[in-house]
């Protein structure tokens, strides 16, 4: 079966917006076995819009547009899908009604303009919107199915999951499966990564493998295809015992999980506390811990000590370290570790300090130069890394950097309580 996805709005045209319904639609179909084998994006035009309809049916069974369904002058896609279909544009009582009752549940009174999202083509099956006022529907061209979703992606997601997956594999001939597993990887490159897996899909017929790069991790995405589904899961099992054997400790997270969640997961197992001292991050490891729910149960204490000052009143770094190594040394690094597990009697307590740009570097500490330490009741260690990229890449690859140092050490050296 042949999917085609249709962005349509003259913001995602100009950059202003970013499709990620696209991405978002194009994935979940993969998920069932379902290849997109094409994207178009057009401006708010209606003869446009009429005539990508017309090209993307003639050659695909199924297309899913976004887009276009709102209150305002610019919304034109339900006129242009009753144009490249030939029919008329009628009052959907449906869609009235449905209009009605989600005003009546806010509480509000519905605008006129909103009833323009009632318009749709005559014969049209409508898709429920539980998310917002434009109802979506879906209808025939020449034997494909045009399925028309508004553009709002929390809206699109709750329909992409309610009704248009359902509408699409009940076109869906045969009883092929798609199952996928991802395994992220963290620390090798997407070239090394590929080298040493370069012969799984050989080794196992109907095994498939991808490789997504979500900076500054690397997505390892095997697939398999078959009539089978406790043949694919056993099938995807042997392919990531593979993946985890050939790539070792550097596999951070696979089963649905993430680097954040796995090492949330083992802060839970193994009781263990945990404090931060963070400089040129601002907060972001933090940000990633308290991300997951039920955090306070390990996490104590964070702290932002960004300058000299704060390091020292807060942490107790002491002021010749600062004055002799600098606030970017492996001295320093320690001294805030040690000191925030002091502060927060954590078993725990990881540190950075760098330079994350684009100003403040020297010849010995260039931009991207950081220290992370991390301090336990055994001692404390530190090592430099020298990273690079724009200020925003450095201070995410030093956020993963220490999330994996946490998850090394909770599945390394578990702390007897």
């Amino acid at each position: 079966m042949k999917t085609a996805i249709l962005s349509i709005g003259d913001e995602l045209l100009l950059g202003e917006v970013v499709d990620t319904n696209s991405a978002r639609i194009a994935a979940r179909l993969a998920d069932e076995g379902i290849a997109t084998v094409r994207k178009l994006t057009v401006g708010d035009d209606e003869a446009g819009i009429a005539a990508a309809l017309q090209e993307l049916a003639r050659g695909h069974d199924v297309v899913i547009a976004t887009g276009g369904l709102g209150p305002t002058d610019d919304d034109v896609t339900a006129r242009a899908a009753a144009r490249a279909t030939g029919r008329r544009l009628v009052l959907n009582d449906e869609a009235m009604a449905r209009l009605k009752e989600f005003f009546a549940r806010l509480g509000r009174e519905m605008h006129p303009a909103n009833g323009r999202q009632c318009l749709l083509p005559a014969k049209g099956e409508l898709i429920p919107n539980p998310a917002g006022t434009a109802s979506g529907f879906h209808l025939l061209l020449d034997g494909c199915l045009l399925i028309f979703l508004p553009g709002v992606p929390s809206e699109m997601a709750v329909m992409l999951e309610e009704s248009v997956v359902s509408l699409v594999l009940a076109r869906r001939s045969g009883r092929q499966h798609t199952r996928t597993s991802t395994l992220t990887v963290f620390g090798l490159s997407e070239a090394e990564i590929g080298a040493r897996l370069s012969d799984i899909d050989r080794s196992r017929p109907g095994l498939g493998v991808a490789y997504c790069v979500e900076y500054p991790m690397v997505q390892v995405k095997l697939r398999a295809t078959g009539e089978d589904e406790t043949a694919l899961t056993a099938l995807l099992e042997d392919g990531a015992a593979m993946v985890r054997e050939r790539l070792g400790d550097h596999v951070v997270a696979g089963g649905g999980e993430t680097i954040d969640t796995v090492v949330a997961r083992l802060f839970r197992e193994t009781g263990m506390t945990l404090a931060l001292a963070e400089s040129c991050t601002g907060g972001l490891i933090a940000g990633r811990i308290t991300a997951i729910a039920g955090s306070s149960g390990y996490f104590l204490l964070g702290a932002v000590t960004y300058s000299n000052d704060a390091k020292s009143n807060l942490l107790g770094v002491p002021g010749d370290i600062l004055a002799e190594q600098g606030a970017v040394s492996a001295e320093v690094a320690r001294a805030m570790a040690r000191g925030a597990r002091k502060l927060a009697g954590s078993d725990l307590a990881l540190a950075v300090t760098g330079i994350a740009g684009p100003e403040g570097g020297s010849p010995d500490k260039p931009v991207g130069t950081v220290f992370i330490a991390l301090a336990d009741r055994a001692g404390c260690s530190a090592k430099v890394y020298h990273f690079s990229g724009d200020r925003e890449k450095i201070r995410t690859i030093t956020a993963i950097t220490a999330m994996d140092w946490l998850r090394r050490r909770l599945l390394a050296y578990p702390i007897d309580r």
